[in-house]
């Protein structure tokens, strides 16, 4: 089988650190993931955000699935090569006229991983435009490694966000995609997204995928699991167990260095590393 992405494609994306409206799932196929998507919304308890949906993927047959899925896997193993593992997934659905924000940050900060190696990708189960919230992303910003990240006081739903005062924000992007189509960005590409003032929903739902090589510092993170997703792994890792009932969910305490505690340490990364 020839290679997912075109090397024009992967010079792209080691270049600007993101690859945007890759196919993969069709129409009929997002009419069926959302038909069955509110099976997994009403697993939520009263008061709890779609935020809370995190590695569902580890009790969810109908969530690993869709982290799994072959030509999603074809694109990460052009990008990441031939041995790598998926540990995450979320949602982050921005409802109509949602005032929530994320600000500017870079995935990998938040993470107790090394080396800095992994990929997001983000699956659009709508249609994502400027107008409901759009991702943004300073392009070829993960060449500079991590930054520092701080204490905001803003409407961003994160507690840390990155210093951007070094970068030329007028230079950030919008990624708008179609229902069913993918970006891909490498954990260290600096992005944010705008609230939703639309009437429209901006439904979005990621997967972390890193290479074998990549290790987590299970002290920060117990409850890490990986799943093989290409090739073998031959590292250390904890395996995850596939789930067998298609709708569940997960009660756990989740671990980032954040929540960890590790950030008040000055961090788990050097800001040049």
């Amino acid at each position: 089988m020839g290679n997912a992405l075109s090397s024009t494609q992967i010079e792209e994306f080691q270049q600007q650190g993101f690859l945007a409206g890759l196919p993969v799932f069709t129409s009929a196929e997002m009419a069926t993931l959302n038909k069955d998507l509110p099976n997994i919304l009403n697993l939520l308890e009263a008061g709890e955000s779609t935020k809370e949906i995190r590695e569902w993927h580890e009790a969810s047959r109908y969530l690993f699935d869709i982290c799994m899925d072959k030509r999603i896997l074809a694109y990460v193993e052009a990008l990441l090569g031939a041995h790598f593992y998926m540990w995450a997934s979320n949602f982050f659905i921005k409802e109509p006229y949602s005032m929530e924000t994320v600000g500017w940050h870079q995935d990998g900060y938040y993470w107790p991983l090394k080396p800095i190696e992994s990929a997001t990708v983000w699956i659009a189960f709508d249609e994502v435009d400027e107008e409901n919230g759009a991702m943004q992303v300073i392009p070829g910003s993960h060449h500079q490694g991590m930054v520092e990240h701080v204490r905001q006081e803003s409407d961003s739903v994160l507690g840390l966000e990155a210093d951007v005062s070094g970068f030329e924000l007028s230079s950030a992007i919008n990624i708008p995609l179609k229902i069913g189509s993918i970006s891909i960005h490498d954990d260290k590409l600096l992005h944010c997204s705008p609230c939703n003032p639309s009437n429209r929903r901006r439904a979005g739902f990621t997967i972390r995928y890193s290479p074998d090589r990549v290790k987590c510092d299970l002290k920060i993170n117990p409850h890490f699991r990986v799943f093989p997703a290409r090739g073998e792994l031959f590292g250390n890792h904890p395996l995850g167990k596939i789930p067998t009932q298609r709708y569940g969910r997960l009660y756990r305490e989740h671990k980032s260095i954040e929540e960890s505690g590790q950030e008040s340490e000055k961090g788990f990364w050097d800001s040049k590393k």
